[in-house]
């Protein structure tokens, strides 16, 4: 986790009205930024928009290791043991 916050007031004028955003974490400004891109350019052209920032960093690993994410232990990647089965 990051030790950064945000603050931040970001309002939008629709022809409909506007809205008004406070994101607080890079989570909540990423989910308003798409949900305009998509509402102004359609979803391809945004995810197109998108897949340029995610090119910047392609050579970075895509998640975090296994136990990480599931909190058990998994195998040495060097082992050719099977993984165990639930």
């Amino acid at each position: 986790m990051t030790s950064h916050s945000i603050d931040a007031d970001i309002k939008v004028k629709w022809p409909e009205g506007q809205s008004a955003y406070s994101p607080g974490t890079a989570e909540e400004l990423s989910l308003i930024a798409i949900d305009l891109l998509v509402k102004e350019m359609g979803s391809d052209a945004a995810r197109s928009f998108i897949d340029q920032v995610f090119e910047r960093y392609r050579h970075e690993p895509i998640a975090a290791p296994a136990q990480v994410l599931t909190g058990r232990p998994q195998p040495d990647p060097e082992s050719t043991a099977e993984p165990l089965h639930e």
